[in-house]
């Protein structure tokens, strides 16, 4: 039986976070709940939902009976999330701001503002859960693994998941829905919010174009035939299919029949040349890798773990995969049995140990499959 506290919540306005506060009030716990506005440039409501989503999370805490706080930390998101995230867009990398956000921002501006309030801990609706054992805190797995988010929090340190209580984290997702929905929550059948709120539903390229300036380049198949132009190499990602401008060109030399109008995949982006490299088909060899390496590396234990065998995710939403932890001059390298695909440089490769999280590193580079054989 947990120990009945001071716990801010951070209300986000959907159905995960309001069920989180409702299940802490039940336990007896003194909730106050604090809904975070993260951006403020062209918060007009039509692609960025803060202001709708404030008058969610304050009806919920009306029908709760707790107070609720409006804080601003755009100020601190646009210098520790949204920089670095343009940082690594400007050198041709993929970001994940929602794992920089989550360590920059929900977990430790938020977390530094709930103990100002005489919180014991904070609590959010992500679906993960913390254990303590032998002195120290582990991170886990949902257990919905649909909904599983731990990939997200791989960056979280032994001080903050200490604080920290992820009430959802036990249940499966029909079950929240379930009890919002007996509660009478105004958000029980609010949909789930899906992307970055700066971005919100806006094309991508025209977002990244205020920011970001364009330099068109060739675009070039494995025979180093020009199939297209690109509109600059920062607004393109491995493994993209859509938006390549090329659908209706044949790969050079193909036979009839034999799959020419297959689609075509990002599979390369060549900085010094500013050339982006496709291929034809899901499977080309140029998609996938027998290893990565990965640096800005953080470890939820303090310490990495021990070289061996693990599981891995270098992208949210897919199976652990298999792999080999190295160490080599101080980086994080992952070997894996079974090549992956579409291993993108700036997105995250996060290690498990069953359904414990022990952290992870931003992806620096890919092994291909060809550079494992030669």
């Amino acid at each position: 039986m947990q120990r009945k506290s001071r716990v801010v919540v951070g209300l986000s306005g959907g159905v995960d976070s309001a069920v989180s506060a409702h299940l802490l009030k039940a336990q007896g716990h003194e909730v106050v709940g604090i809904f975070m506005k993260n951006w403020e440039d062209d918060d007009d409501g039509q692609y960025c939902s803060s202001n709708e989503d404030f008058v969610d999370a304050a009806s919920v805490a009306d029908v709760l009976g707790i107070e609720i706080e409006h804080v601003n930390f755009a100020a601190e998101y646009k210098d520790r999330v949204f920089a670095e995230f343009l940082r690594e867009y400007q050198a041709g990398r993929t970001p994940n701001p929602d794992v920089l956000c989550n360590a920059e921002i929900k977990f430790k501006a938020f977390l530094d503002h709930a103990m100002r309030l005489g919180a014991n801990k904070i609590a959010t609706g992500h679906y993960a859960r913390v254990r303590e054992r032998d002195g120290r805190f582990e991170l886990l797995k949902g257990l919905d693994e649909t909904k599983d988010q731990s990939y997200f929090l791989h960056r979280l340190n032994q001080a903050q998941l200490g604080k920290t209580l992820f009430p959802v984290g036990e249940l499966r997702k029909t079950e929240v829905r379930r009890i919002a929905e007996a509660m009478a929550l105004p958000n029980a059948r609010k949909k789930d919010s899906t992307g970055i709120c700066f971005i919100g539903e806006r094309p991508f390229r025209d977002f990244l174009n205020r920011y970001i300036s364009q330099e068109p380049g060739p675009i070039k198949d494995p025979g180093g035939r020009t199939i297209g132009q690109h509109q600059g190499l920062s607004f393109y990602t491995l493994g993209q299919r859509q938006g390549l401008g090329i659908g209706g060109v044949k790969d050079k030399g193909a036979r009839r029949g034999g799959g020419e109008h297959a689609p075509w995949f990002v599979a390369r982006k060549d900085i010094a040349r500013n050339t982006l490299w496709v291929v034809q088909g899901h499977d080309h060899p140029w998609l996938l890798s027998s290893a990565l390496e990965a640096d800005d590396l953080s470890w939820i234990a303090g310490e990495p773990p021990a070289a061996g065998r693990y599981g891995s995710k270098t992208r949210y939403r897919q199976a652990d995969a298999p792999c080999v932890l190295e160490h080599p001059d101080g980086r994080l390298r992952l070997a894996f049995p079974d090549p992956q695909w579409a291993v993108t440089p700036g997105q995250s490769a996060v290690l498990y140990d069953g359904e414990v999280c022990l952290g992870g590193g931003v992806i620096a580079a890919a092994v291909g499959v060809e550079a494992a054989v030669a």
